[in-house]
């Protein structure tokens, strides 16, 4: 068969796809009308056993690609990506970000466009045989597509009224991992933190892919309430100013010390109903 009529054959199933994904759904979904699910009131009382950690979402782990993708908002099916969700609250104003380095201190949207790669730069360029150049400014875009690991601050504690173990997520940490051309060098920079609270709406009216099922999928505030990713323990609340565990650990010790963090606290719970 002629090269350009297979060509042209898959053109046209591509273009058909398109076309089927751009007429929208066949029912009314209830997700863009849906409102976060408030939590249970918790008494100081009640709240018997607590314990902070940090906890670090690699998005490159397969079962955290639909936190990541799609990359680009122009998708046909109307899917946007945890991180154009948070840019876009922040650039709107309806979200604060705060500084990563002071939780305390708000920090600006440009700013963070800047960690993320936004930035110009003035080349030489050559414009006649003499050798006479001129200063041309090229900008460069930021790239939220390099933001590949999410921190989570969180909370677990035990509810005596309801007897059980629970966990709150109280903020998030979007950590940008781009290349840096200058020094040639990957950077991994810690970009800002929001609280959780301020964004549980809008991730409650944003859908999440579902693998193998289109019609069952959920909010980006169900996976996270659902705990629906893979994650390792980075740190802990402790008396050395909560340090982390790269700070103490180094190479494989690392990934067992998160796995001991993470064990003792599956063992606190299961004991809870030794008897």
């Amino acid at each position: 068969m002629n090269k350009r009529i297979v060509l042209g054959i898959v053109g046209l199933a591509i273009s058909g796809m398109a076309i089927g994904q751009s007429f929208g759904d066949i029912y009314q979904k209830s997700i863009p009308e849906a409102r976060k699910i408030e939590y249970p009131y918790l008494r100081e009382a009640d709240a018997v056993w607590s314990k902070r950690y940090y906890r670090l979402i690699d998005l490159r782990e397969k079962e955290n690609q639909s936190l990541y993708y799609p990359t680009r908002t122009d998708v046909r099916d109307g899917r946007k990506s945890f991180i154009t969700i948070l840019l876009e609250e922040i650039q709107a104003g309806r979200v604060t970000a705060y500084s990563s380095q002071n939780v305390n201190v708000p920090t600006t949207y440009q700013d963070i466009q800047t960690h993320m790669g936004a930035t110009t730069k003035i080349q030489h360029i050559q414009i006649d045989a003499a050798g006479h150049t001129r200063d041309s400014v090229i900008p460069e875009s930021a790239k939220p597509e390099e933001i590949k690991q999410l921190m989570l601050y969180e909370e677990w504690y035990f509810d005596k009224k309801y007897s059980k173990l629970d966990v709150r997520i109280i903020a998030v940490c979007p950590f940008y991992m781009g290349y840096d051309t200058e020094t040639n060098q990957t950077v991994h920079i810690a970009l800002f933190w929001v609280k959780f609270d301020d964004i549980r709406d809008v991730l409650a009216k944003n859908e999440t892919f579902t693998a193998n099922n289109d019609a069952q999928r959920i909010s980006f505030d169900d996976l996270f309430m659902q705990r629906r990713f893979s994650s390792i323990i980075y740190g802990e609340s402790n008396v050395y100013n909560d340090r982390n565990i790269n700070e103490y650990t180094i190479g494989k010790a690392s990934l067992f010390e998160a796995e001991r963090l993470k064990t003792q606290l599956f063992d606190f719970e299961h004991d809870l109903w030794e008897y």
